[in-house]
């Protein structure tokens, strides 16, 4: 395996490792900047290929801010590595996820953040939004890098296999594909308004956790990714009203 660096904008770069044996792609985002940030961590075992790939791109030692989109192994497994490798860094999460684990899993204190909460890195604005069980967890949340317009989508457009650095091919129907696979997302009448407000963001690419840098039509994926959630939601109403026998059937 290798991590492979690319600048997707000026300046943020995805750092991205395939692991064949899963037939998954697991990518972090670096933001370069008076205080660089890393979205996402990595699982721990990627922690030495992921690393060395960010001392390509910047001494891992300067690493200021540490955030991701949910509590969990690939999004910040590592966590307390980079704290320990960075000795200025600090984990800036969800207050609610927060509350319930970073403050308990972190070797340092971590920033809680409001929703909508700006963190700025020098010359950037990274913007944290709270998506609750979306599309799992309810510490959940993304960040959009204002200056270039990225949405750092983390597991949303969840992908299989190994995917290029940048597309403008479909990413919502590899998506459903792995919809079918995993059954990941959290099914709820909020989950399709929570995906369309985050069209309203305007994005001008969608940076995906697991796949590939997508520059087309942001919005219109979003919306589209939207709608298959909520067209699911529906379907599965549909087959629970129909398990249900009528009274003294």
């Amino acid at each position: 395996m290798e991590t492979t660096v690319t600048e997707i904008a000026p300046d943020l770069y995805r750092l991205s490792t395939y692991v064949p044996d899963a037939d998954f792609q697991f990518n972090q985002y670096l933001v370069v900047a008076d205080e660089p940030l890393l979205f996402h961590t990595g699982l721990r075992a990627l922690f030495p290929l992921v690393s060395e790939a960010m001392a390509r791109v910047m001494p891992v030692a300067d690493l200021r801010w540490i955030t991701f989109g949910h509590v969990e192994a690939d999004e910040c497994g590592a966590m307390n590595d980079w704290l320990e490798a960075a000795p200025r860094a600090q984990v800036a999460h969800g207050a609610m996820g927060c509350i319930v684990s970073v403050a308990d899993l972190a070797d340092r204190p971590p920033r809680p953040l409001a929703d909508g909460e700006v963190i700025d890195v020098g010359g950037r604005r990274v913007r944290h939004l709270d998506t609750p069980h979306v599309p799992h967890g309810w510490d959940a949340g993304v960040v959009f890098e204002e200056t270039t317009g990225t949405l750092l989508c983390g597991d949303l457009f969840t992908a299989l296999g190994a995917s290029p650095d940048l597309t403008e091919a479909d990413v919502v129907g590899p998506a459903a594909q792995a919809e079918d696979v995993f059954r990941a997302t959290c099914l709820t009448p909020a989950t399709a308004p929570t995906i369309r407000g985050l069209a309203d963001l305007h994005p001008a690419r969608l940076a995906l956790m697991h796949g590939p840098v997508f520059a087309g039509d942001c919005e219109q994926a979003l919306r589209d990714l939207a709608g298959t959630y909520e067209q699911r939601l529906a379907d599965e109403g549909t087959r629970a009203r129909g398990a249900v026998s009528p009274a003294g059937g």
